[in-house]
């Protein structure tokens, strides 16, 4: 029971103990003031009656006395009128039954007025004729007990009524601090820190409020300090702290990471970028000249980034930036090339270069798995050709093994995605997610998708269809098909409660796609999976609040919302309590990482874990390849597991959405 109940309850109990004590000391006292009144009623009356009738009792005219008794018992005040001779004989007697009608019987019993009955001596002179006797009738009192008594129930019960109304409400206003106190406690288990302002007056009240307002401040304070190291510890082992971009271990380690993917991308662009006469433009304009060209030329290449999904960008050494568009295809590179150059050159006319040669650049794409130290060599080739070609100048040089795969054009992506989505040609794979502390125990399976091109059969992995889908305007109608496949599994067949779905920000940001994808969430059968969403985490980060919103919306049918890739954008952990996922799965990068050390990876995922921990969000680390990897990850308090030690993709039977 609550604390307003209970005073609730305790005052309405003060309440009825008061007014059941007054009422029986208002009852009684009423009640022997009735009697008092009734007796000397009765004594008034037959002290005057026995001197009117004197000389009829002595003369003893029966008719006479009959005449007067009867004329006073006919008022009707009287129970009985009782006039008896010197013999004790009597002479005439007159009684009335009582009844009461406006007086209920249960009151009478619990009530009971006994009048007493007065008698005066009947003198005619020094003779005596005999005596009267009268008893008032208690009608009349039992109407004014009663009368009395209801009025003061009605009274006191006005009263509590008025105190249950008046004082309820003036205890909700002095008890609301509690509330707020209680609204604060629930909002830290949610790893919320809401404030109480302003203080309560009262002064207990206030000390417990201003004890919960520093607690606040100091699990806010200690959870801002724990991001704030593991940050800290990110930004110094894979940032470059002048541009903001990764470094160079963070460089090779998302590269290695996905070539090293067997089921990743196997294709891409890289681009090698060299500022022209740094060390000229420090000597001569001083180091912050140099800072700020650098910082300008970082600016270009984030917003080359920004039509990319997963892109890499880092500041190797000096002015060498590297960036990877795993998006892009050969037919792309020229473009993004001369867009980047003609954007660097541009840098001349705003006087922050020495010269008007402000950076070389060399590509390389490929379309098959290629080792980091070829490409850095091909696109070391490449920059070398460019910076031959002249100021500003850029090269492309490609490695292919079956480029004739691909499309050459989006035209051509085009009529192959309508196609492919059209006839509904996309095959399923499933890959066990599993507990770290118990293998065999199931988390989740995670849905991986391909298309299969109709004319000869390839198969495209999402990784090379998607950015083209995204472009074209089709990933609503992608998702949408690979969600009613999985809305179509049998939970009970599958073995397991829930399925993780890749999906697309951008879907969220179609009407049609929401409306349908609501729809059919409320629908959904009692044996479908329940479905976890998995976003990208840079691309979550861009559409944070509609990936915020849209959490909030599918949690009331009990499915869920992730982060895939995290820690690939290097973002801020901060967002974290923000969009507040059901997990995280670290990038295989950071996997990866364990094979050879356990130094800032092994660190940097044990300081998620703990950040993660603490707002109630699980993580999960993709691309577990070996038992090594699996003890180290355990020592770090990981919460799931998922690659190729745990479980390889498997087709999902009887689940294709078309042939």
């Amino acid at each position: 029971m609550t604390l307003f109940k209970q005073l609730i309850l305790f005052t309405l109990m003060l309440f009825l103990i008061l007014f059941t004590g007054t009422l029986l000391l208002s009852f009684n006292n009423t009640r022997s003031f009735l009697l008092n009144q009734l007796e000397s009623h009765a004594q008034d009356t037959a002290t005057s009656l026995g001197l009117a009738i004197s000389q009829r009792a002595v003369e003893e005219d029966r008719a006479s006395l009959e005449s007067m008794i009867n004329a006073v018992f006919d008022r009707g005040y009287y129970q009985t009128i009782r006039y008896v001779n010197v013999e004790g004989k009597v002479v005439v007697e007159r009684q009335l039954a009582v009844t009461f009608e406006d007086v209920p019987s249960w009151f009478i019993a619990l009530a009971p007025l006994d009048p007493p009955e007065a008698s005066a001596n009947v003198m005619a002179g020094w003779r005596q004729g005999g005596k009267i006797y009268v008893r008032s009738h208690p009608g009349f009192a039992y109407s004014a007990l009663w009368k009395d008594s209801a009025r003061m129930t009605l009274w006191f019960l006005s009263c509590a009524v008025f105190v249950f109304l008046v004082g309820g409400l003036g205890l909700r206003l002095l008890l609301r601090p509690l509330a707020l106190v209680q609204r604060q406690a629930d909002a830290i288990c949610r790893k919320e820190y809401e404030s109480q302002e302003p203080l309560p007056r009262t002064r207990e009240l206030r000390q417990v409020v201003i004890a919960m307002n520093r607690m606040t401040f100091k699990v806010k304070e200690m959870f801002e300090e724990q991001a704030a190291f593991a940050e800290g510890f990110r930004e110094h082992a894979y940032f470059d702290s002048l541009t903001g971009l990764g470094n160079r271990r963070y460089f090779e380690m998302q590269m290695r990471s996905r070539q090293e993917e067997r089921e990743g991308a196997g294709g891409g662009l890289l681009l090698l970028v060299q500022i022209r006469d740094l060390q000229r433009l420090n000597r001569q304009r001083g180091l912050q000249a140099g800072d700020e060209l650098l910082k300008a030329a970082a600016f270009i290449l984030r917003d080359l980034a920004q039509s990319c999904s997963n892109p890499v960008l880092a500041r190797l050494t000096g002015g060498d930036f590297a960036a990877f568009l795993p998006d892009s295809l050969s037919w792309e590179a020229p473009k993004i090339a001369e867009k980047t150059a003609n954007a660097l050159s541009r840098l001349a006319e705003r006087k922050l270069s020495a010269t008007e040669n402000v950076a070389n650049i060399g590509a390389v794409t490929y379309d098959t798995p290629t080792a980091l130290g070829s490409l850095l060599s091909e696109a070391d080739l490449a920059l070398r050709t460019a910076q031959q070609k002249g100021p500003n100048a850029w090269h492309i040089r490609g490695i292919t093994e079956e480029t004739e795969k691909l499309h050459a054009g989006e035209q051509q992506w085009r009529r192959t995605l309508e196609d492919v989505l059209q006839a509904r040609r996309i095959r399923f794979d499933a890959q066990a997610v599993v507990r770290t502390a118990v293998r065999n125990d199931c988390m989740h399976l995670e849905v991986f998708s391909r298309i299969v091109r109709g004319e000869d059969g390839v198969e495209f992995r999402a990784e090379l269809f998607l950015p083209f889908a995204e472009r074209l305007g089709l990933v609503s109608l992608l998702d949408r098909i690979v969600l009613e496949e999985a809305m179509r599994l049998d939970r009970q067949k599958l073995g397991v409660d829930a399925v993780a779905v890749n999906i697309s920000p951008a879907s969220l940001h179609d009407d049609d796609f929401r409306s349908w994808l609501h729809s059919a969430l409320r629908d959904l059968p009692p044996s479908a999976p329940r479905l976890v969403f998995e976003f990208a985490e840079s691309a979550a980060i861009r559409s944070l609040d509609s990936v915020r919103q849209f959490r909030e919306h599918i949690r009331q049918w009990g499915h869920a919302v992730a982060l895939d890739h995290y820690g690939q954008s290097l973002s801020r952990l901060g967002y974290l309590q923000l969009l507040r996922p059901d997990y995280v799965k670290v990038d295989r990068a950071y996997t990866e990482a364990l094979k050879d050390s356990a130094g800032d990876s092994r660190f940097y995922i044990g300081s998620l874990c703990s950040v993660a921990h603490s707002i109630d969000v699980l993580v999960i680390a993709e691309g577990v390849e070996t038992e090594e990897q699996i003890d180290m990850l355990k020592t770090l308090n990981i919460d799931g597991l998922q690659g190729y030690a745990i479980d390889r993709p498997k087709p999902m039977a009887g689940n294709s959405a078309g042939s």
